[in-house]
């Protein structure tokens, strides 16, 4: 984080610790929202359903950074 800091001049503290903030909320979100979701996780189903959907946003990224060559 210190080289990306580094890169906004006078505001790397104020980048640093926003990065450090938005990191800590992130976290916790994804565990609230893990332990909300887990009723619907229990199926198999949603599973496969959740797979297929990072399947298809892996799948563009890739095609978007093949493109861009």
């Amino acid at each position: 984080m210190g080289a990306i800091a580094n890169g906004h001049g006078s505001a790397r503290w104020a980048f640093a610790i926003g990065a450090c903030v938005a990191s800590v909320l992130w976290f916790a979100a994804l565990g609230h929202g893990a332990q909300r979701l887990a009723p619907l996780f229990a199926a198999p189903r949603a599973w496969k359903i959740l797979d297929g959907v990072v399947a298809v946003v892996m799948l563009t990224m890739g095609g978007i950074l093949i493109a861009s060559v």
